[in-house]
């Protein structure tokens, strides 16, 4: 299938996979920097911005494998890969079956969640997607108001104060409008569950990152994580909440870059264990 995507800078290109509900502007607040270095691709999953749904049912699988497809037509196997939330999610799913991507980052990923996490995860998002949808008709005025945009984020961001009004509205039309949404919010939660790779078996750099404000997808999932991608290295990111890209984006951006290069990220005595 056609997907839509953006395409900026020159060098060595970086897939960018945004999350559930999310188009290619989830990652404006870095996109830029990151652009300075990279050839930069960001899509728009199928059912997000401006590619229309999957013909079937919508799931991790079926996007992993529409990303896989999108890899492929576009000659870029072996592409360093970044994935956000949900887009975490996917891009260990896409080095575990190897052969498709090549350095990974992921970014708070989703589907790592037991017992009561598991419904308080799909509670609290199905809660604030009926809230999002319902306040679309005020949503210019909200986000541009300091207050009530704090209020309405809190959930994501560490910091919602310091988001822009721009990529407030931003987000919150591109959540109401993915037709995939729900379908992927119970998939996500109760569907099909992440399975790992065996340690030694991902050669590629691979790096997970949390942070450890995060609301949506807690902190403490990072061990189960770690169990399941054993070569994994893991990055916190302090004061930060769901979205680093948001809340730390000069961080995420020197994350991504020496990631991909291999190279080592230096954090603060304060990082701490899981």
């Amino acid at each position: 299938m056609e997907m839509n995507y953006i395409r900026r800078g020159a060098g060595k290109p970086l897939l960018l996979i945004h999350g559930i509900g999310g188009d290619w502007r989830s990652w404006q607040m870095i996109l830029d920097d990151l652009a300075l270095e990279r050839d930069v691709i960001a899509i728009d999953l199928p059912g997000h911005g401006d590619t229309p749904p999957l013909s079937g049912e919508t799931t991790i699988a079926t996007l992993s494998d529409a990303v896989t497809e999108f890899v492929h037509e576009n000659n870029l196997t072996g592409v360093d890969v970044v994935g956000s939330s949900m887009g975490a999610r996917m891009v260990l799913e896409l080095a575990r079956r190897g052969g498709v991507v090549g350095g990974v980052v992921s970014l708070d990923p989703g589907g790592f969640w037991q017992g009561w996490q598991t419904d308080f995860f799909y509670h609290s998002i199905n809660l604030s997607i009926k809230l999002i949808r319902a306040l679309q008709p005020v949503a210019p005025q909200l986000t541009r108001n300091v207050i009530s945009r704090s209020i309405l984020f809190a959930q994501f961001s560490a910091r919602p104060w310091r988001l822009s009004p721009e990529l407030a509205l931003d987000t919150l039309r591109s959540y109401a409008a993915s037709p995939v949404f729900d379908e992927l919010l119970y998939n996500l939660a109760y569907g099909e569950t992440q399975k790992g790779a065996p340690s030694s078996s991902i050669k590629n750099p691979l790096v997970i990152s949390w942070g450890r404000r995060d609301r949506v997808c807690l902190p403490s999932q990072a061990r189960l994580a770690l169990k399941l991608f054993p070569d994994a290295r893991l990055h916190w990111f302090e004061r930060c909440g769901h979205f680093p890209q948001w809340d730390k984006p000069e961080e995420t951006v020197r994350l991504i870059l020496d990631s991909t290069r291999g190279e080592e990220i230096v954090q603060s005595a304060s990082a701490g264990g899981i």
